[in-house]
Order: C-alpha cells, then structure tokens, then sequence
C-alpha cells in the first residue's frame, strides 16, 4: 500500500510518500519521496511559533513539498489534465480560506496525472488548529481530486510509532511486533504525558503535566539565559559543554513532585526556580553553562523516576520515548544506561533523530495502520482539532 502523509501541526511542512508493507506483527516502510521545510528562522524572531504565519507558509508550501515527494517517488507524471467544473467548484469551496493554495493546487492538478497511491493520511490533530487546518483541507481537495480515502492521524501516536522504527539506511525502516504492554513517554514542546498501549493502537492516559509541558520549561530557560529560539538545543549544548568541563556546579534546583505517588509532571515550579536565580543579575558564560547542566539534570531526574513508576505500575515491557525532546543527548543517554541497569528486561525503543522532530513519514506509518483497519474519515467529517487527547483519538 502506498500512503500520501502530509504533516501541518506545527511549525513544519512535510509531505511524504510511503510504501507499506505487513501489519502489526511486523511491518516494512519503504520512504519513496520525503520533503520537509522547517519555519524556524521565520519564528526566531518571535521567541515561539506565531500560529498566523505558520499557517500562512503551511498554504505556501504544501503543492511545492507534494511535487518534490512525488517527483522522488517517481510518482509525478506530467499531463495536460482537464479538471470537471463540478469538481473545480469543490475544489475551490474546501479551499476557500486558503486562495494562495487553492490557486496553486487547481495549477498543478491541471498539469498532473494521478499518481498512484492508496490513501491519504493528513495530521488532525493535536497541533495548532490553524496550521492543521490547512494540511486537513488539503488533504480534503485531494482526496476530492483523486478519488482517496483519507485516515485522519493522530500526531501524538506518530511519535509513539515512529518510536518503534528501525533502519540501517534512513530510507527503508521495519517496525517488529513491539512486546505489549508498551508505555510511551511523549515529549515535547506542548506535550509531556505517559501513554500505555495494553493493545495495539489502544491507548490509556498514566500520566501528564499539570502546567508546563518539558519543551516548554527548555524554551522558557532558555529565553530566561538570553539563548535563541528554539531554546532546548541551546540549553542542551550549554549543559553538555559544563558535563565535559566538569567543574563543581554551585546551582541546586528543585525536582518537583518526584516522590509523589503517581505518574504526573510539573516543570512550571522548576521554570520558576530558574527565574529567580536569574532575575537581575548579569550570568557569566560558565555560569549560564552550570545552570543549564542542573536544569537539565533535574528535568532528566523527574522524567527517569516518573517513568520508571509508570513502569512499575503497569508492568509495560516496552518503553517507548517520542517527541522532540527525545532528541536531546541527555535525557537519550541517561535513559539508556539507567534502563538497562534498574530494567534491563525492559525493551527500550527512541526514534533515529530523523524522526524525532515533526515529520510526514511519522503520519504515514500511523495512517498506515489505521488503513490496515479501514478506519477511514470521510471528507465531510474530518476536522482538526488541536486540543485532540490520543487515548480518545483512536
């Protein structure tokens, strides 16, 4: 099976084209085409994502990144192709807030043949609602155009399977049957919650933050160290640079709620914390790497005992850890050796970075399982919602 997977939640454009084999006892991913533009320099400006204009560059972006995929895919054939007033006026009705897309998708479908792929998975959430807006509709004028059954995936179980991926060449990936129950520790800029999977595609909510998500609290220490936007990476490499110089560290910040008894987080106590150590006073560049190194011990040592309770509680024989903090080195590596000292029969499953930040080969895979099922969305039914909960999702 061949999926079309277009990605639009946040503050990436991705388009991808996947070839899809097996199921959930072993499957194989085959990337055909893959193209991603990131907006960061255009939101560095405003120390965060700006929903307007990511919703704004997603429009710009989507019928260029379709081409590029198609093209790498091998899939794109070029043909005068006459669109049927009936559909034309759909086309222009679904995206009728979208003109500059409207305009430049009508252009390309009269100048391509259909290519040859089974369905559409498009991300609907959670994410921001206006940028996902604009891959659902998208998706919507397609499956329109080309006669394709749409999956309306879940980003944060994206991050869940492509968690579970594995490849020797970035370009095929196999998914073994994960050992269930799986936990999944999600992290990211507005996420930070733990998701078991008793069965495949099921999800339970165990635990989540009660204020800031993880890459939130990077972001705002960051901002907090004058570092620029995207913090976390900053803060990382200034912590990774005191661990090497290894020098007496005189900050001490809280954990917060480590020996409570559940599965919750909150880092909004521990941004705090921060700021008072920083508030009027000028940090040296050794002192601001010392404060990062604390900072991100602790948040390692809250989401290392979280987790391992969590663990504990539901006897989950996989960890899964996905979402864009699971890029950072620290909490990788602590994961890595701690697991296998305290859990060693445990499996534990990280993305490749490739897959760790937002991505359409993500929303392929899930769509792809999703497919399997034939748990499809009509177009008059799908929408996005940005405040979408995975355990309720799917």
């Amino acid at each position: 099976m061949k999926i079309l997977a277009i990605e639009t939640s946040c503050d990436e454009t991705a388009v991808s084209i996947l070839e899809c084999t097996g199921d959930e006892h072993g499957a194989e991913f085959r990337i055909l085409g893959n193209a991603l533009i990131s907006q960061i320099d255009l939101h560095r400006e405003y120390g965060g994502v700006y929903p307007a204009l990511a919703k704004r560059e997603h429009a710009k972006n989507l019928v260029p990144l379709l081409a590029s995929a198609l093209e790498e895919a091998e899939l794109l054939h070029e043909d005068t192709q006459s669109i049927p007033h009936d559909v034309h006026e759909s086309l222009v009705t679904i995206l009728s807030r979208e003109g500059e897309l409207c305009e430049a998708l009508l252009a390309f479908l009269s100048e391509s043949e259909r290519p040859d792929v089974d369905a559409i998975a498009v991300t609907a959430g959670p994410g921001l609602e206006p940028a996902l807006w604009v891959g659902v509709s998208f998706a919507k004028a397609l499956s329109l155009a080309w006669n394709l059954p749409i999956v309306a995936a879940d980003h944060m179980e994206g991050h869940i399977l492509s968690s579970l991926l594995t490849t020797n060449d970035g370009i095929t990936y196999e998914l073994p049957k994960p050992k269930l129950p799986l936990l999944a520790l999600l992290i990211s800029g507005g996420h930070t919650e733990l998701v078991l999977m008793k069965n495949w595609l099921s999800y339970e909510l165990v635990g989540q933050t009660r204020d800031d998500a993880v890459g939130e609290a990077f972001d705002k220490v960051a901002r907090m160290l004058d570092l620029p936007y995207p913090g976390g990476p900053e803060v990382s490499l200034l912590a990774e640079q005191n661990r090497e110089d290894a020098t007496t560290n005189p900050f001490t910040l809280p954990r917060p709620m480590l020996h409570d008894p559940h599965s919750d987080f909150s880092f909004s106590g521990l941004k705090t914390a921060v700021l008072y150590l920083t508030k009027g006073k000028e940090l040296t560049d050794i002192q601001k790497q010392q404060l990062a190194h604390e900072f991100e011990n602790a948040v390692g040592d809250v989401l290392y005992a979280k987790t391992l309770r969590a663990l504990d509680d539901t006897q989950a024989k996989t960890l899964a850890i996905g979402g864009g903090v699971s890029a950072n080195t620290h909490v990788r590596r602590m994961f890595t050796e701690k697991l296998s000292r305290d859990l060693p029969d445990t499996l534990l499953r990280i993305p490749s970075r490739a897959l760790t930040g937002d991505n359409a080969i993500m929303i392929g895979v899930a769509g792809y399982f999703h497919a399997l099922r034939q748990e499809f969305t009509a177009p008059e039914q799908l929408v996005a919602n940005g405040n979408q909960s995975l355990s309720s999702a799917v």
